[in-house]
């Protein structure tokens, strides 16, 4: 309803020269059209030349192109890198400001506390789905008020409460804007290093190396002196990364400029090379000629009828179902686009979009939004699609594997309640009280197992960023140099009624799709992306892999 106000205000502001400030238009997304046809009918003629529009709003595409084209833009943005964030939140204040508290040495220990660790959540953004599954804004604001709550606590109590105001600055200040329960779970994690007992010590260590330290400082000068003595690029330890981040983050640079290159390279070839639509043609029938046919619903539903006591074939008929619509659109929509490209039939907007796709060796949308989660390039993305219908026919055509190959499931989920409802089954016990034990089978080799478990199931096919398994010692161990992902060994999956979960001596390692992390709720009530928690052995504290993004995958991006 602040439409009508803001458009009777500015007609006002025309005609008495007055400066109108509408802010967050972003969240007025119904005002947008109106606010734009305002703008357009401005006459400069006749508008008072004193009259200035101010508009604020974030990143939106409701916003009108048309006066971002017309107007003078500015736009806020952190600064590139961990020192110039530490120095800018500094600018801000004053030596009268730090010692504005009744406990100044305190205050001025976690004041550069929090100013760092803002600097580590806005910088580790660049690591991309390794620093944060969700890149948030997070702002100056956030930090201001940190500043503040910290201040009156201090002011306060006799003792520091480091756990209210991590409370406060994890779960409201900063937490308010994070999403992901994944990141919330980071989030708390990096505040127990830098809102601890240790912090108001001088010589406190931030990170491993003691590059980041704390220190007795009392001047703002003091301060500044401190921050230009940090690396100017930070080693991903004070971001609590491994090494291998740094490659991690240069390769998602490297691909951001491709695609705006591929983007920009025009559709017209010159020379004397085959031309684009040759390209195409050659490529669209090669994947036409791999395509599979469709699976056999009705001798599948015979051979592996609904029975109550194995759910895995109703598993089994649920993931054909979903592979027969991806492969009847990829087969129908390449006969099309290789006709369209000989000039029989009419080439539609979404055939040119197959085709665009194809030259680019991008699955295109078309296929994408009948398929499962993948980040592959599509010459990788078709021979990934075979393996995945070649396990389905060797379910199919022997029976059950005794190693369930994780990554050639559509629908991983419907496979984890099935081998659970198995279980009950078998059992006669109520479904919602099993949970899984892990335990991995790092002796075993896949082809060389042939019989599955006599409860639940052996499953192989998952990959691990951040980390690697350790066969000598048997737990999750550092990686290895320049080795930024690692195959991850067969893990038995037993149901067990009534578990307890252990609360030392292992990772609760998120289990995802693909690289992204980021999903969304779906209508079955799972993530898009999100598989479950799976409990990997481990030497060292949850903290410590937690804040090395450590994840597993069921598929890579190549």
């Amino acid at each position: 309803g602040q439409g009508p106000k803001a458009e009777k205000l500015m007609n006002i502001a025309m005609d008495r020269g007055m400066w109108i400030c509408l802010q967050n238009c972003h969240l007025a997304q119904s005002f947008m059209p109106r606010l734009e046809l305002v703008v357009e009918g401005i006459d400069p003629t006749k508008v008072h030349k004193d009259f200035r529009l101010w508009l604020t709003s974030m990143p939106s595409p409701y916003f009108p192109v048309s006066i971002l084209q017309n107007g003078v833009k500015m736009t806020l943005e952190p600064p590139s890198g961990l020192k110039a964030n530490v120095n800018r939140s500094y600018t801000k204040l004053s030596d009268a400001y730090l010692n504005q508290c009744e406990k100044p040495d305190e205050f001025r220990k976690l004041l550069y506390a929090i100013c760092l660790f803002h600097a580590v959540i806005q910088d580790r953004r660049k690591f991309g789905p390794l620093g944060w599954n969700i890149r948030y804004d997070f702002t100056d604001g956030d930090l201001m008020m940190c500043q503040k709550q910290i201040q009156m606590l201090l002011n306060e109590y006799d003792e520091i409460p480091y756990r209210v105001i991590r409370v406060l600055c994890g779960e409201i200040n900063y937490g308010g804007r994070v999403t992901d329960d994944k990141d919330r779970r980071l989030m708390s994690n990096l505040l127990e290093i830098f809102i601890c007992e240790g912090v108001v010590t001088a010589g406190y260590r931030y990170s491993p190396s003691g590059v980041y330290t704390s220190a007795d400082l009392e001047t703002l000068e003091d301060h500044y002196a401190v921050i230009r003595d940090l690396p100017l690029i930070p080693h991903p330890e004070i971001f609590g990364l491994h090494a291998n981040a740094d490659i991690t983050c240069d390769q998602n640079a490297t691909y951001s400029m491709f695609e705006t290159v591929l983007s920009l390279q025009p559709r017209v070839s010159s020379g004397s090379g085959p031309s684009r639509e040759d390209v195409i043609e050659i490529s669209a029938k090669d994947i036409f000629s791999k395509c599979p046919k469709a699976f056999d619903l009705d001798m599948i539903k015979v051979k592996y009828p609904t029975k109550y006591d194995d759910s895995m074939n109703t598993v089994l008929s649920q993931e054909c179902i979903r592979y027969n619509a991806l492969l009847t659109v990829m087969s129908k929509s390449l006969a099309e686009s290789i006709k369209a490209l000989k000039g029989l039939v009419v080439m539609s907007d979404e055939l040119e979009g197959v085709c665009d796709c194809i030259f680019n060796n991008q699955v295109p949308d078309m296929w994408a939004s009948k398929a499962y989660p993948s980040m592959k390039p599509l010459s990788s993305w078709v021979v990934d699609l075979l393996e995945r219908v070649k396990f389905i026919n060797g379910w199919i055509d022997l029976g059950p594997p005794p190693a369930f190959w994780f990554s050639g499931f559509f629908f991983p989920q419907a496979f984890l309640t099935g081998a659970q409802q198995n279980f009950a089954r078998k059992m006669g016990m109520a479904i919602d009280t099993i949970s899984w034990n892990f335990t991995i089978q790092d002796h075993m080799k896949p082809e060389n197992t042939k019989k599955p478990p006599e409860n639940g199931c052996y499953i192989h096919g998952l990959f691990m960023e951040g980390a690697r398994w350790d066969h000598e010692l048997h737990t999750i161990g550092e990686s290895k140099p320049k080795e930024l992902f690692s195959e991850f060994p067969m893990m038995w999956l037993e149901p067990v009624q009534h578990r307890k979960a252990p609360t030392e001596g292992i990772y609760d390692c998120p289990c995802y799709k693909i690289m992204s992390r980021a999903g969304t709720l779906s209508t079955t009530g799972h993530s898009t992306n999100f598989v479950m928690y799976m409990e990997i052995p481990s030497n060292d504290t949850q903290m410590h892999w937690i804040n090395r993004g450590v994840a597993l995958f069921t598929q890579l991006m190549f």
